[in-house]
Parts: structure tokens; sequence; C-alpha cells
């Protein structure tokens, strides 16, 4: 079945929504390291991050995810707010204590991971609206 959607999607190496051949994603492995920062505050740094890029109902910018272990977690508080992916699975939302009170879902995890998403098992991606990621894709 596999090969008949990426034949569809013309994607190899995709993982694909088993009910929409048309919503799919694939993820990288950048060897740079990757950092996100909110107001000047680091929240994660890390060279072993994954760039999700997706395509659903539109093409959408691409999402870095942070492994949990280079996330700084006593930044986050995890709130109540719950969403799931078709593509990807279950998640779990964070807020963030900020410098004019607290930023409500500024990052999010999937704690229950669909089928080939399970890469993204303990690993954090940050809403790019409220966080700076910057890719030091230079040697400095």
């Amino acid at each position: 079945m596999s090969s008949a959607i990426e034949e569809i999607t013309m994607v190899k190496q995709a993982i694909h929504n088993p009910a929409d051949a048309r919503h799919f994603m694939r993820l990288g492995e950048p060897t740079h390291t990757i950092t996100a920062t909110f107001k000047g505050i680091e929240l994660a740094r890390s060279n072993k991050a994954l760039k999700c890029k997706e395509v659903g109902f539109d093409i959408y910018d691409s999402v870095i995810y942070f492994p949990r272990d280079d996330v700084d977690m006593q930044r986050l508080e995890k709130n109540a707010k719950t969403t799931h992916c078709p593509l990807k699975g279950d998640t779990e939302y964070f807020d963030a204590a900020g410098p004019s009170g607290q930023i409500e879902n500024i990052a999010w995890s999937y704690n229950t991971t669909i089928d080939r998403a399970s890469a993204l098992t303990d690993y954090i991606g940050f809403d790019s609206r409220q966080v700076q990621i910057v890719e030091h894709t230079a040697e400095a």
C-alpha cells in the first residue's frame, strides 16, 4: 500500500495519512545546531532535531522538533489542551512564563504517535509565531 500512496503523491519516504493520501509529511534530520528562543531566553538547543515538512489542506511551514532532553523543560508547564492529528497522533501542550505573563500553547509534544510518526515521540515542537527558531548552518 505504501508504494501505491507514494505513486499518488510522488513523494518517496513520506509518512502518509492512511485515510487521505493527499495528507503527508517528511521528516528530515538536520546535522547543524538549531535553537529556540523566546524574548532572549533559550528554550532549546540541539544538533539532533527533526524537521517536519507537511502537506495537507496547505503546504505548511516546516516545524522543528527538539528532543525533550535538549529542551529546558523547567521553563514549560503542561496545560490541559490536547489535539489529535490523523497523521502524527495525540498532543499535549505547554505554556511558558514570559516577561509580560503566561504565554499559552507555546509548545507541544506528541505523547501518542501513529505508526511511522513514532520518530516524534519525546520531541517538542514550538510555535514559530511565538518562538524564534534559528538554524545555525554556518560554522563560526
